[in-house]
């Protein structure tokens, strides 16, 4: 039996988790339980194969007030295979019509929380296949760079991501008002997170991610990529932006990329870094390849992944 836990803000305040938890108990009437979170029943549910879900929700945002709520997750929740935060995406120039997932992580001080690729690729297949089914051609599901929305909000310093053993999620919809609002996008994601250890049997090749823009459409389409009986595993993206706030060039780059990858379930088959990234932290991509015995790549190649000197 596998675990998982997702956490909704019960306030109008989220635009978004409460129209997905709506869908949740529409589509699979999770039943309360004796634990009580902010004066809330927990909601659970089991497959049909005996994986359970609890549904827990809470008066703010958890990344909002980490602080307050990582108390509740370690001691209820420390042993689920894999834990959500369903909210809303907005922000200057962000795309809009995005259905939308990524790690938590902080990439500047090398704060890396557990990824599981396999779990995050269910969640995308699950997510892509429910777009279509939906009709929303005027959508996309797409991979966002590594971050933790805690240094935002005043969450905490970034070790409190160490604190919490299971991989995190961030699960979204954006980035606008509409989206927000929007019926069908709400029980795309609603049908996604019961699909999380659902796998399509393929094997999972994990790739770390490096350079690019924050929705980088290189990665994001490499995590929906299959070929030959074998997939991509995208879990952590570390984006151009903050490698160059991180100082990924000096000494203390090497250590946090070792802690990167020590963080992913099954470690690295390969690295990819968007060919845009500078010299200096291609030089570091590189020689964690080779510590690793592993191919580093530009991001083309992962159009042709067959082509790639698979070890």
């Amino acid at each position: 039996m596998k675990k998982a836990v997702y956490f909704f803000c019960d306030d109008p305040f989220d635009p978004v988790a409460g129209n997905v938890l709506a869908a949740v108990r529409h589509f699979f009437s999770p039943e309360e339980t004796s634990l009580l979170i902010d004066g809330l029943p927990v909601l659970a549910w089991s497959s049909p194969s005996g994986d359970l879900f609890s549904f827990v929700r809470t008066l703010k945002v958890v990344s909002h007030d980490y602080s307050r709520y990582l108390p509740v997750m370690t001691d209820h929740f420390a042993d689920c295979d894999l834990a959500g935060i369903i909210t809303w995406h907005e922000g200057e120039n962000a795309p809009d019509g995005i259905l939308t997932t990524h790690t938590t992580g902080d990439v500047d001080s090398g704060a890396f929380g557990p990824a599981d690729p396999e779990c995050m690729r269910n969640l995308l297949l699950a997510m892509e296949q429910g777009r279509v089914e939906e009709g929303m051609e005027d959508y996309r599901v797409v991979t966002e760079a590594t971050h933790w929305s805690g240094m935002v909000y005043g969450g905490g310093g970034p070790d409190r991501i160490l604190r919490y053993p299971v991989p995190l999620l961030d699960i979204e919809i954006g980035s606008s008002p509409r989206c927000w609002s929007d019926d069908r996008a709400a029980r795309v994601l609603a049908r996604s997170l019961l699909s999380v250890f659902t796998g399509d049997g393929k094997e999972v090749r994990n790739i770390l991610c490096a350079g690019g823009v924050h929705f980088d459409p290189n990665f994001a389409a490499a995590a929906l990529t299959s070929w030959n009986g074998s997939a991509f595993g995208v879990s952590h993206i570390l984006a151009n932006q903050w490698l160059v706030g991180g100082r990924y060039e000096e000494e203390t780059g090497p250590d946090k990329l070792d802690r990167c990858v020590a963080s992913i379930r099954g470690g690295i088959s390969a690295i990819a870094f968007h060919d845009n990234l500078k010299g200096p932290y291609k030089d570091r991509f590189r020689a964690l390849g080779e510590r690793l015995g592993i191919p580093v790549v530009k991001h083309q190649p992962l159009r042709s992944p067959e082509k790639i000197p698979w070890r």
